[in-house]
């Protein structure tokens, strides 16, 4: 085996679902040895040529889930996404043996609240958060907000739902509130200007029913990078500041395209 593949192992397809000619979601084998925390990103790839070609996507399963589902927004001419566009079972694709990336509730060393900020494909690694008990017996209120451009990119509702049922976390479901935004249509019960805003004008916390405060209150923040930076822009001016592992804050922060 060459050194370059060493690095990879390539894995099958299970299932592949498309929810609108943009939105997918995909399942694929996980090998034994791999391991990964809730948050991060997996590299998956296809042989290009004589090279490949590779992209990084969060993870949607839990930590100890058999397989390995993925959400994928597909980008117009994107390589990539041309050929995920074509995916289907019992294909081919290839994994990175190494997971990467610091989108990690554990690294908050304080707070009550833990509040999920996404965009898009930005949740994917916030659906993993949340099917681990560890994250719910750290924090004794959850916030999920999902910001998409339309309703029928709203995708997971009923998965967010279905968590009463699971029988891991079912238990302290009572501690999520769980917000819509949709930016471009009026949707009962959804908010529907950008998250900057929500947060400014203080929708969002009325909307999630919290009171957010920089004592108890910590943000994670997973989306495209105009949504990550001007909301980190707008939880500054509230008096929040980035969290880093020698200066403990309020704010971790993921781009998530």
């Amino acid at each position: 085996m060459q050194a370059a593949e060493a690095k990879f192992t390539e894995e099958t397809v299970l299932w592949v679902k498309h929810h609108t000619p943009k939105l997918l979601t995909f399942a694929i084998t996980r090998p034994e040895a791999y391991r990964f925390s809730a948050g991060q990103f997996a590299r998956l790839g296809f042989r290009d040529g004589a090279g490949y070609i590779w992209r990084a996507y969060s993870i949607v399963s839990a930590e100890y889930a058999e397989t390995l589902e993925f959400f994928v927004v597909l980008i117009e001419n994107g390589p990539m996404s041309a050929r995920l566009a074509q995916l289907k079972a019992e294909d081919t694709i290839l994994l990175d043996k190494t997971a990467f990336g610091f989108l990690l509730p554990g690294r908050f060393t304080d707070g009550e609240q833990l509040v999920l900020l996404s965009t898009g494909s930005g949740i994917a690694p916030f659906l993993s958060m949340l099917q681990q008990p560890s994250v719910w017996e750290r924090f004794q209120q959850i916030g999920l907000v999902h910001s998409v451009s339309h309703a029928n990119e709203l995708i997971f509702n009923n998965y967010i739902n279905e968590l009463n049922h699971h029988p891991l976390v079912g238990e302290y479901v009572d501690r999520l509130s769980y917000q819509p935004v949709v930016t471009r249509e009026n949707v009962t019960s959804a908010l529907n200007e950008r998250l900057p805003q929500l947060l400014s004008n203080g929708s969002l916390a009325k909307g999630l029913r919290l009171d957010f405060t920089p004592e108890k209150t910590r943000f994670m923040l997973c989306g495209n990078p105009s949504m990550v930076g001007d909301t980190f822009q707008s939880l500054l001016n509230m008096g929040y500041s980035m969290h880093r592992n020698r200066v403990p804050g309020q704010i971790i922060m993921e781009n998530g395209f």
